[in-house]
């Protein structure tokens, strides 16, 4: 292997590790998001399916506020809905 082609393994070694450090962050938020996507989508279906009024408890007339993941995957919905 003489100079030049070094020269450009090593260029093109450099190009690449600059594309993966470019790339990774996109990748780390595409997980993440899918993620809390995943554990919204299990927090709203979990309670309802698993839990039901039983005998022990008693249902509050109070009305309650909604919690931040409600909040968070309403206003998700809202941004896709106006993205599409």
């Amino acid at each position: 292997m003489n100079t030049t082609q070094l020269e450009g393994l090593i260029g093109m070694l450099f190009v690449l590790g600059i594309l993966v450090l470019l790339v990774l962050p996109a990748v780390f938020g595409i997980v993440r998001d899918r993620r809390v996507d995943r554990q919204l989508r299990e927090a709203e279906q979990g309670p309802a399916q698993e839990r039901g009024p039983s005998k022990g408890q008693k249902s509050s007339s109070r009305s309650t506020v909604p919690s931040t993941a409600t909040w968070y995957a309403e206003g998700r919905r809202s941004k896709k809905l106006v993205s599409s």
